[in-house]
């Protein structure tokens, strides 16, 4: 009998850091593939900030959440081991959602085969969500024109990063906040973004004057936060705030108050929040679009692997410590 391990979500976070006693590690027997079905083993799973959501007991969000007692949710990579599936063969190596889990038995549903040549960390860290979000919050909301000045929070993230690279490859004025001084230079020296605000020990609306001296058109939104109020008030008229993520508030005892409303009626403002899932049909149209970017060489990308399955629960804390450099991954 062969074992392998599988970690369930167990109860609700609540305000503060992730403890292992939200989750509950089982070890059960590798299942067999049955009448059109595939069993995976997993190899690299993605950590991303939207699972701080997924655990929380908001069932008006934009998926339902976790349930109790089952695995918890995130996409990986894996190699079919078994099969009884017409469209996967042994050895074909596989994308979707998996869970925190070792194997995955599946019927396939949500299962895509990984290109030959890509190893597993650029999947992750461009050719996944990081990058259908970045291509379908920037080009599907932000609406941007060269010459115009893009800021982007949680710029040296998996997102933020490519938002960045994508917006000065099509010539705009790039703008990063970051929360240390090692990726405020990385993001300038190795990303080539314009400039770079470290929102820890910067004063935040005289350096994002100093950087953005014309204002700001777009501001794609990843954290929350001090930063939110200061872009907000150097917004230009006319401008576009996509809204992706509010790591800063996933863990709060209280959300942070958003900025007054006048200014929207003032400048005109479109301020769009948006989600993957709602889109899922353009995947293929996005990663597309996304790969001339690639290929060109105008887009890098850094990964912050961790080791082993259980390396998940501590790991979602590096999105509240700013911890981790580049794309979360877990290899297995």
């Amino acid at each position: 009998m062969t074992l392998y391990t599988q970690i369930n979500l167990a109860a609700r976070p609540t305000p503060g850091p992730i403890t292992r006693d939200l989750f509950e590690v089982v070890t059960k027997e590798v299942p067999s593939a049955g009448a059109g079905q595939l069993l995976v083993k997993q190899t690299h799973m993605s950590l991303d900030p939207a699972m701080i959501g997924w655990m929380s007991p908001d069932t008006e969000s934009y998926v339902p959440p976790v349930g109790l007692g089952e695995v918890m949710r995130s996409s990986g990579i894996g190699q079919v081991i078994e099969s009884q599936h017409p469209d996967f063969e042994v050895g074909d190596r596989v994308r979707g959602m998996m869970g925190w889990t070792e194997y995955s038995l599946s019927d396939g549903a949500g299962l895509s085969k990984v290109p030959e040549g890509v190893d597993e960390e650029t999947v992750l860290s461009i050719f996944a969500l990081p990058g259908i979000t970045a291509m379908k919050g920037l080009y599907g909301f932000g609406d941007p024109k060269a010459g115009e000045t893009l800021v982007v929070s949680g710029a040296a993230g998996s997102v933020g990063s490519l938002v960045g690279q994508l917006a000065k490859a099509d010539g705009l004025r790039v703008i990063g906040v970051a929360g240390d001084d090692e990726k405020c230079s990385w993001i300038v020296d190795d990303l080539g973004f314009d400039g770079a605000i470290n929102y820890k020990s910067d004063d935040l609306p005289s350096k994002l004057a100093e950087l953005a001296p014309n204002g700001v058109d777009i501001y794609f939104e990843n954290t929350g936060g001090a930063i939110q109020h200061a872009v907000f008030d150097a917004m230009n008229a006319h401008g576009r705030m996509v809204v992706c993520g509010m790591i800063a508030d996933y863990i709060a005892e209280e959300p942070s108050a958003g900025p007054n409303w006048i200014p929207i009626v003032k400048k005109r403002l479109t301020i769009r929040g948006f989600t993957v899932p709602d889109h899922y049909e353009e995947i293929p149209a996005l990663l597309e679009q996304l790969a001339p970017y690639v290929m060109s060489g105008k887009v890098k990308y850094r990964s912050h692997v961790l080791e082993g399955l259980e390396s998940s629960i501590e790991g979602l804390n590096l999105f509240f410590t700013g911890g981790n450099r580049g794309k979360l991954i877990v290899k297995l």
